[in-house]
């Protein structure tokens, strides 16, 4: 057997209850899975110390030592060992703050189910693959920077001695703006090679995050995440098998909880990926929130609102707008029907200032809600969700009436399209 691929196999069992370890250690061979056990922390850290596994699962309720302070140990040995923490529910708070805080990667909670066991394991194992293979990644990437790093010094130097170093940067500059665009190209080709619906849907994800893009709602810096999130926000999707995706893509109906549960961890991978790719943090940031709804209720994160970045607000509209599989008048009728609720009003509102999907008369145009200013006529009545009118059709906006529409807004959303005569 490839020992990487044994490796992948190999999980690390601790508990002090002999009777409970034989029992899990028996269910998890079952799944095809190679078991170390261990009865207390100290044996465990020594096979550690001698051994690399995949997945060290540990119980919180041991005497001694604590199964998370064992996890946390286990993790200053062999980082990219994924860390499962079998628990009851009385520490919830101190688990979850775990979990985010990256000492654990994964929880069983009392009592448990075979599914759960059976995806916390698969989970944890593709983590440790992907994580084991990053490290390579970035082994080869050192290398390669150290090569680059000579080769730059070697080009200094020279042009020193010519007295052409201002040539000199921006010939670096321009490798590595070409090095980006090389390296976004190559994750393209990656997902259109691994599923080409994928590689279509990004394209046109790209030509609608490009026209907001160009418009006066971005900085620089942003207008950098947003196209660079676009060009990989899907790229999570490879770490799922190819039948699960079609499945998932085809008919997600007959998915199982545990597929369904790939699909949710997919913008958590692609964060991960995305540094690969850019260093910024927002443009990871915006890949793992591209699925967050406007009113909470999205994942990975739940985020809401503003807590939400404003490119992953943005992406998340074009998105929406390409993976509906809806004409594209429908695809519209959608977005404008969860305009607060799914999707920031103001993300909607630019997307169809700025892509024109939707027909308007030559005199009507479409505005944001921070572009209403006084003078303004209204080519369409904005009323609330419950159909009562603010303010009127042809109605000439002044500064009462635009401070009464941004009040009302304050407290609840204006989620309609805010259309003025040219």
């Amino acid at each position: 057997m490839d020992r990487s691929a044994s490796h992948s196999q190999l999980i690390l069992l601790v508990d002090d209850d002999v009777d409970a370890l034989a029992s899990l250690a028996e269910m998890i061979t079952r799944e095809g899975f190679l078991v170390k056990r261990c009865t207390c922390g100290r044996e465990a850290l020594r096979e550690i110390e001698k051994e690399i596994f995949a997945v060290a699962i540990a119980n919180q309720a041991m005497s001694g030592e604590s199964g998370l302070q064992l996890l946390h140990q286990i993790r200053q040995i062999q980082p990219n060992c994924s860390r499962v923490l079998i628990s009851g529910t009385e520490q919830a708070d101190t688990l979850i703050g775990a979990i985010n805080a990256d000492e654990i990667l994964g929880l069983l909670v009392k009592p448990w189910t075979r599914g759960d066991l059976v995806g916390t394991l698969n989970s944890a194992r593709r983590r440790y693959v992907l994580m084991s293979d990053n490290q390579k990644l970035r082994q080869e990437s050192q290398g390669l920077n150290l090569q680059l790093a000579a080769v730059k010094e070697r080009l200094r130097e020279q042009f020193c001695i010519v007295a052409e170093k201002r040539l000199a940067l921006k010939k670096v500059h321009d490798v590595l703006r070409v090095s980006c665009e090389h390296s976004l190209g190559l994750c393209f080709r990656l997902i259109s090679t691994f599923y080409p619906l994928l590689g279509r849907q990004t394209q046109a994800v790209v030509e609608i995050c490009r026209a907001m893009a160009a418009s006066e709602y971005f900085t620089q810096e942003e207008r950098h995440v947003l196209m660079t999130s676009a060009w990989i926000y899907d790229i999570g999707l490879v770490a799922i098998e190819r039948p699960v995706l079609h499945k998932l893509f085809a008919k997600p109906e007959t998915c199982s909880p545990d597929e369904r549960a790939m699909l949710r961890h997919h913008p958590i991978i692609g964060q991960m990926l995305a540094a690969f790719v850019d260093q910024q943090q927002a443009v990871g940031a915006t890949v793992r929130a591209h699925h967050e709804r406007f009113d909470g209720s999205g994942y990975p994160d739940g985020l809401a609102g503003q807590r939400i970045p404003w490119t992953a607000r943005c992406l998340a509209v074009a998105v929406a707008f390409v993976h509906s599989g809806m004409p594209k008048s429908q695809s519209a009728a959608y977005l404008q029907e969860e305009s607060g609720a799914g999707y920031d009003p103001e993300a909607v509102r630019l997307f169809f200032r700025t892509n024109h999907v939707a027909d308007l008369p030559r005199n009507v145009r479409e505005v944001l809600m921070s572009e209403l200013t006084p003078g303004m006529q209204l080519a369409r009545g904005i009323v609330t969700p419950s159909g009562m009118l603010l303010l009127p059709e042809g109605l000439e906006l002044n500064s009462i009436s635009i401070d009464k529409l941004n009040n009302h807004n304050r407290l609840n959303l204006v989620s309609e399209r805010l259309l003025v005569y040219e």
